[in-house]
């Protein structure tokens, strides 16, 4: 067998379910063609092969590269000034009053130019690829008018070519209603229903939608006309949604067999089932649950009992969740939410790349999947979730390089 690349002297964290913690592999080795994984398994069992090029590790452990299937890296500014502000007692909704919030962050990306929106967002993204990430979804949503949302997107396009990083877009217009609109809401929804989201569509900028469910957002009403678009346009839907009450957006998520519901912190005994029943990912998002000090924990036993995977995000943003690190993410999962190591891995490998659709490609290292991979100085993958901010990366592969 001919190939382009054989990994060796590896410890292996395979993530595919059903065998040993971790779907763990001792002294493995990965052989790699045309960017895919051609064989897997134990060094003793490698078959003929002749290879361009060998990487012996030194033991060191491989997993699947980290997919960060929640953030909004585009965006323009910074909201540091009220971080400092909400400490010293100011509350947020004087901040909001003054201008500041999502109010802000829409100012500012609408006048920062594309280079700069560029520049900005591959700052962030490089700073998750140095925590192992291979995979990003990264949505629109603080353009909130025709230009700059379907600009946010090209920007999100782009930096897949600029950082080598694979990049799934997400349409994310019912995310506020912009100042313009305050006193026109049911013609701000026509607007991105009916115009904004078919011209991202058409334009092949969008690989998924997204709304916000909340009393302070959206309703159940104008979000199931967004998903009916969505539906109609052959693009698959996911929901920010019960993470300050329940508004039985899970059940909403699970009627339109959503790719995930996120955040669900206030979820109900029926949501959960609802989620179970259509198969959508619960998306956990630690970094918003710390940032705003919140209280009310996501059901974690229940998900459990009732089978519905977790991923795990950084839901990188200017307001809530300044989080650039998918480590990071995952030991706050543990600490906060009280995951198990696995279960972070799991949730930011095998049930990310689900909650984005692509599980057939990324997520497992198995044959036929990706070569995806992130090489660790560790000695046991819980270390992953174990160590707060120290270096942990090698190096990573994207499709076998």
């Amino acid at each position: 067998m001919k190939v382009d690349r054989l990994i060796t002297d590896c410890r292996l964290a395979t993530m595919v379910p059903g065998g040993e913690p971790y779907g763990a592999i001792e002294d493995g080795a990965i052989l790699i063609r045309d960017g895919r994984i051609v064989w897997i398994g134990t060094r003793a069992d490698l078959p003929d092969h002749q290879a361009t090029e060998v990487d012996r590790l030194d033991g060191r452990w491989v997993t699947p590269g980290l997919i960060d299937c929640h953030t909004h890296l585009v965006f323009g500014g910074d909201r540091s000034g009220e971080y400092e502000r909400r400490l010293t007692g100011v509350p947020y909704t004087q901040i909001a009053r003054e201008g500041g919030g999502i109010a802000s962050t829409v100012r500012a990306t609408r006048a920062a130019t594309d280079a700069e929106l560029t520049d900005s967002a591959l700052d962030r993204l490089n700073a998750l690829t140095d925590s192992g990430v291979t995979t990003v979804e990264i949505k629109s949503g603080y353009g909130l008018n025709a230009e700059t949302e379907l600009r946010m997107l090209r920007v999100a396009k782009g930096l897949e070519w600029a950082s080598g990083v694979r990049v799934r877009t997400t349409f994310l217009g019912l995310h506020a209603i912009p100042p313009e609109f305050a006193d026109q809401r049911a013609a701000y929804v026509d607007l991105m229903v009916d115009q904004i989201l078919p011209a991202a569509q058409a334009e092949g900028l969008v690989d998924a939608v997204d709304a916000y469910l909340e009393p302070i957002a959206f309703t159940t009403e104008e979000v199931a006309r967004l998903f009916d678009k969505a539906r109609q346009l052959g693009l698959p839907v996911k929901l920010h949604t019960d993470q300050l009450s329940d508004g039985g957006g899970a059940a909403l998520a699970a009627r339109y067999q959503a790719l995930s519901a996120d955040h669900v912190e206030y979820i109900s005994d029926d949501g959960v089932a609802a989620m179970a029943k259509a198969g959508v990912i619960a998306v956990l998002l630690p970094g918003a649950f710390v940032m705003l000090d919140e209280t009310q924990l996501p059901p974690v036993q229940a998900f459990r009992d009732a089978g519905v995977p977790m991923a795990v995000a950084t839901d990188c943003n200017p307001g809530t969740s300044p989080l650039a690190s998918i480590t990071l993410a995952m030991a706050l999962a543990c600490m906060k939410f009280r995951l198990t190591p696995e279960e972070a891995l799991a949730g930011a490998t095998r049930h990310a790349a689900q909650a984005l659709g692509i599980a057939d490609q990324v997520g497992t290292l198995a044959v036929g999947k990706a070569a995806d991979l992130a090489v660790w100085d560790v000695t046991r993958p819980a270390e992953l979730s174990y160590w707060l901010g120290k270096p942990l990366l090698n190096r990573r592969y994207v499709g076998g390089c």
